[in-house]
């Protein structure tokens, strides 16, 4: 079945994605499904610097580099809403809102979401004052009041980093203190912008199309108060921190849930169902943080690994490596990857080739000829041919051939470029292939003139043969001024090695690091290098 995986995972957080490294690093063929794009609640979070090993960076950065770093394994991200699972039989089923898909195991990594109070005027004005989430909106009320709902870390937080824009900051909390640690409370209660008003809750907000008053009552005397917005001021903000609400609804008819609704698992992560596991904060747990939430996704797809291959052995499935050839149509190429690649099509000037040189005992062969069916289906600027090994010596030794499978691109008047792929150009790659594409039909990359003369001027053969990792993000750029060389001058030679794909190659030279780059299969050169630093390179 086209749908078919190994295993599907419910959830696009830090810990779907650590599952999804895991497992596509064992091989299995593994989707991620989220109806929001990849990262969670870390995606909102402006600064991380308690991750073990990361002084600092930010959510949206880490989240974008799980991501990169799932698909270097395989693995595969669908933007859709699960309408309903079916968990009763061997194969389990989720039913989603672009289509149903089927494997053997499942991980629900569908943590949680903000927690609304109910007051009055909360909902009327969710998104023209009310917010959850400092980070995405605290800019909207720079110079104005802010009030922050809530006593735990969350609240304290969030204040301090609203003290970046508001005014004051004044922290609405029903408890008597702080619910969160000690060195973060005095950090509050010290900070000059910001004012906490303990035993008080909001009772209601109100204005017309923004925010111009709110109500508290003191749960202790019962005295109310009122807050008026500024005359000078155009309105003020509520933030809400009062927890989360685990996102189970969808489970809770066939998983065992606690009462506040968080799925239960063992200290394998699994659930009550064989081959369904729960990570992440859809759990009930002491800490919610990342570093838990990634500690779940290793664990829950260490465990998904075992019992999906035991049951592999049991149901008679032939394990693959790499990507299944009942995969579906234009699975190299999602639709927004489409879209960009037919407008950059039409720029090209001049109709271009490819030629696939074969090997029939190699696995990626029939990805690679899959990968020229969905590439043909976008532009007719690209004429590709397929050949087996031995097939056509001479065409062999046209474009100097020797490891294979090989995909070598061809200038308008079908003559090889010196340009080669070994592999698949997907991840990183895939930009490193379209600009040889691209500088081979025209008009191509401008190009510094004295570099132009310099490249040319290269009197004696050079191969560069640049092995990568798709995961890489400095190696697109090496192989593509390494390709941009070769077709500036027939006598040098770029061939980009995947290898991952090519273990063989990496071992002959002992490669441990990427990009590495093998100058006439001699000189071996480690790290990113720019054009002028090539061309520098091949002239010693």
């Amino acid at each position: 079945m086209k749908n078919l995986y190994d295993l599907i995972i419910i959830g696009a957080g830090s810990a779907g994605m650590t599952a999804g490294i895991y497992a596509g690093r064992s091989r299995l063929k593994t989707l991620i499904l989220d109806k929001d794009r990849a990262g969670g609640q870390i995606k909102i979070t402006a600064e991380i610097v308690n991750y073990p090993g990361i002084l600092h960076t930010s959510g949206e950065e880490l989240a974008q580099t799980m991501q990169k770093q799932a698909e270097s394994f395989g693995v595969e991200f669908l933007n859709a809403t699960v309408q309903s699972v079916d968990f009763s039989q061997e194969v389990k089923k989720v039913k989603t809102s672009v289509g149903e898909y089927e494997a053997l195991g499942v991980i629900i990594a569908t943590g949680s979401k903000p927690r609304v109070l109910g007051f009055e005027g909360e909902e009327t004005f969710r998104g023209r004052g009310i917010g959850y989430c400092a980070t995405c909106d605290g800019e909207f009320f720079t110079d104005m009041d802010v009030f922050v709902i809530g006593a735990g870390f969350a609240a304290a937080e969030e204040a301090l980093y609203l003290t970046r824009y508001a005014k004051k900051v004044t922290i609405i909390a029903r408890e008597p203190e702080f619910t969160c640690a000690k060195t973060i409370a005095d950090k509050v209660l010290a900070h000059p912008k910001i004012e906490v008003k303990f035993n008080t809750e909001v009772l209601e907000i109100g204005g017309e199309k923004v925010l111009k008053y709110a109500r508290f009552v003191n749960n202790q005397t019962g005295e109310t108060w009122r807050y008026d917005v500024a005359e000078s001021d155009l309105s003020f903000g509520v933030f809400v921190f009062a927890g989360y609400i685990p996102q189970s609804a969808e489970y809770a008819g066939q998983l065992t849930l606690d009462k506040f609704g968080y799925i239960l698992t063992d200290e394998n992560l699994k659930t009550n169902i064989d081959g369904v596991y729960a990570a992440g904060d859809i759990r009930p747990k002491i800490l919610r943080q990342l570093v838990t939430a990634v500690a779940d996704g290793a664990l829950a797809a260490a465990a998904a690994e075992k019992y999906i291959e035991a049951k592999k052995e049991q149901l008679g499935i032939r394990s693959e490596a790499g990507s299944s050839s009942e995969q579906p149509a234009a699975v190299f190429f999602d639709s927004e990857l489409q879209t960009q690649l037919r407008q950059i099509f039409t720029r090209f000037q001049n109709h271009i080739g490819l030629v696939a040189i074969l090997n029939e005992t190699s696995e990626i062969s029939g990805e690679l000829q899959g990968f020229l069916a969905d590439l043909t289906a976008l532009t007719d600027k690209v004429q590709v041919e397929i050949l087996n090994q031995g097939e056509d010596p001479e065409r062999e030794r046209e474009i100097n051939a020797t490891i294979f499978p090989t995909l070598a691109l061809l200038d308008p008047d079908g003559k090889y470029t010196g340009v080669q792929f070994h592999g698949i150009p997907g991840g990183h790659e895939i930009n490193s292939f379209i600009l040889a594409l691209y500088n081979a039909a025209g008009p191509g990359q401008e190009i510094d003139q004295n570099l132009l003369a310099g490249i040319r001027a290269v009197d004696q053969p050079v191969n560069l043969k640049i092995g990568v990792s798709l995961s890489c993000t400095l190696c697109p750029e090496v192989v593509t001024a390494a390709q941009l060389m070769a077709l500036k001058n027939p006598l040098i030679e770029a061939e980009m090695i995947d290898l991952a794909r090519f273990p063989e190659f990496k071992n002959k030279y002992s490669m441990m690091s990427v990009p590495a780059i093998v100058v006439n299969d001699t000189r071996l050169l480690f790290g990113k290098k720019s054009l002028e630093e090539l061309l520098e390179m091949v002239r010693n």
